[in-house]
């Protein structure tokens, strides 16, 4: 896998987040990494298909997620993610993947997303560990999200 599909996602992140929750993310190291269940942490899905297949998997802490979604919601403090909080977490992640769709098109490399799957790990009995390349995005007062892609 070359490490350039990932860009598109990291610049859309880096964007979407400036945008949604005023905080300008710093960018850690670039690798590959196995994706495995870790406690008390969710995962955004969005699978892709086209000129490019495959899955981008945002993964965060649970009070990460919460810190986003009060966030998001103007203040408003979540203690639990309930269905309103995963519904939040869920649209930062389909505007994401489709900011990076759009950089994607402009590049000439056609693809289409699946709308996002939220995982937490409380739900999650199985997990077949995979390896993606990934890249975390560090929030300053927020915590860390990790742009995991997995393309064929």
């Amino acid at each position: 896998m070359k490490a350039e599909v990932i860009n598109p996602f990291l610049e859309s992140a880096r964007h979407v987040i400036e945008q949604v929750m005023q905080v300008s993310p710093s960018t850690g190291n670039l690798g590959v990494r196995e994706i495995t269940r870790i406690d008390d942490h969710i995962w955004i899905l969005i699978g892709m298909t086209g000129q490019m297949s495959g899955d981008i998997v945002f993964g965060l802490h649970e009070q990460v997620a919460l810190r986003m979604v009060s966030v998001m919601m103007g203040g408003y403090v979540l203690t639990e993610m309930d269905e309103m909080g995963q519904s939040a977490i869920s649209e930062l992640g389909n505007m994401i993947s489709g900011n990076a769709s759009m950089i994607l098109s402009n590049q000439g490399v056609h693809v289409d997303i699946t709308p996002p799957k939220v995982i937490r790990s409380v739900n999650v009995t199985h997990f077949s560990t995979k390896k993606a390349l990934s890249i975390p995005l560090l929030m300053d007062g927020i915590g860390e999200l990790d742009i995991q892609v997995m393309i064929s």
